[in-house]
């Protein structure tokens, strides 16, 4: 690999690395796109209706259908492209600290007063005083202390709908949600996804976070603050890097 190859490797992933930021120079951050996502895809292949279900419609003569849309139908979700509202509250409380202490002493001491007569022979040129019987002496010693407390407060509500990806050949429903809110030049998104029971979902089509398996819940954003906020990617990479 030459020198010209790593170089240029090296400004396509900074220039990579930068395209995030640049999209909102000057102006607000885009939106991402809605169309041909996965639950703009889900929503568009509902999957294959029902066979009492497609009679029923068919039978105009008939006021009560099994449907979802009927006066007395349940309205949860249950299959691709259903939508339903996910609730997130999370009021959570951690409190951890704790102490180590270490010390450490040693002491090293070498002669070599008959080393082949060295000693001897050097002793003559030293000054008066000075020998070389006791060659080497080391002393060390060391101590460490070290004090350490996490304090952490989280509380969060939301409410964002979720659209089922798939139905599950054991009934489970895959859900996926996002949802982006724009003030001035700072962009708020809100990512969930994770795997519910339908028979968790409430009458009113809503879940809760905590009943939702492999739960992904993101709340972040993207814009001028948020920029602001992070550290420089070079200054990331060294401090991935460096050792000390």
């Amino acid at each position: 690999m030459t020198y010209r190859t790593v170089l240029i490797g090296g400004a396509t992933a900074l220039l990579l690395s930068g395209c995030g930021r640049i999209d909102h120079i000057g102006k607000p951050p885009s939106f991402s796109p809605t169309m041909n996502g996965d639950e703009h895809v889900a929503m568009l292949d509902p999957g294959l209706p029902r066979a009492t279900e497609r009679r029923r419609a068919m039978d105009g003569s008939s006021l009560w259908t099994a449907g979802q849309r009927s006066l007395l139908g349940d309205r949860r979700a249950i299959k691709r492209g259903d939508i339903l509202t996910v609730v997130i509250e999370i009021d959570e409380e951690a409190e951890i600290s704790n102490s180590t202490s270490r010390s450490r002493s040693g002491s090293e001491n070498m002669s070599v007063p008959h080393l082949l007569g060295l000693p001897q022979r050097i002793n003559e040129e030293l000054p008066e005083g000075a020998s070389m019987d006791d060659a080497v002496a080391l002393d060390s010693s060391s101590q460490s202390g070290g004090d350490g407390s996490v304090s952490r407060r989280e509380e969060l509500t939301l409410r964002v709908a979720a659209t089922v990806m798939q139905v599950l050949p054991n009934g489970v429903l895959e859900i996926q949600g996002s949802q982006e809110v724009r003030v001035n030049f700072e962009l708020r998104e809100l990512l969930v996804t994770g795997y519910v029971r339908p028979e968790d979902i409430s009458r009113r089509n809503e879940i809760t976070y905590d009943k939702i398996a492999s739960a992904r819940i993101s709340y972040g954003g993207r814009g001028q603050i948020t920029d602001v906020q992070q550290p420089r990617i070079g200054q990331q990479v060294l401090d991935a890097v460096l050792p000390f």
